[in-house]
């Protein structure tokens, strides 16, 4: 990790009061992955944010520097049936994975992986998902991530 930016890097968890910052960007993070804005996005964003911070089934861990978030991260709780990988049943589903472009590759990434993940681990969860962008792969690989090939989606719009 870069000493200069690891030393002006605070980390702290997502309240009511950085919905708006983080809907931005989240909406920022979406358009550089290439997704298409077909409509308004952000006060979807906002009324997830506020319903599921306020229930514990989203958290969300910020790195800050001085005033500005410059990165984020979100892990969502839900539970199925368990099995025999996860007797909890209790599953954490990771996304909102992202750091603004200037302060990349500096291991922010990886200490609000991190958190997230003792977040989920706390809170019961036997296994965490995630769908990897481009850029996440490495990250969630190096972490210990391991592909399921069996995973499908079904969209229903």
């Amino acid at each position: 990790m870069d000493e200069y930016f690891s030393k002006r890097i605070s980390y702290r968890r997502m309240t009511v009061c950085d919905i708006p910052a983080v809907v931005r960007m989240r909406v920022q993070q979406l358009k550089d992955e290439g997704a298409q804005a077909d409509f308004e996005l952000k006060p979807y964003l906002t009324e997830f944010y506020e319903r599921n911070l306020e229930t514990g089934l989203y958290i969300s861990w910020l790195a800050v520097c001085g005033e500005e978030i410059v990165a984020a991260s979100g892990m969502s709780f839900t539970e199925k049936p368990p099995y025999y990988k996860n007797p909890t049943g209790k599953i954490g589903i990771l996304s909102s994975m992202y750091t603004v472009e200037k302060h990349r590759r500096r291991g922010i990434a990886r200490v609000l992986l991190k958190k997230v993940i003792d977040e989920a681990r706390n809170y019961g969860c036997g296994v965490v998902h995630v769908t990897a962008s481009d850029m996440g792969v490495l990250l969630y690989k190096d972490f210990g991530f391991r592909k399921n090939k069996n995973f499908m989606q079904y969209e229903l719009n």
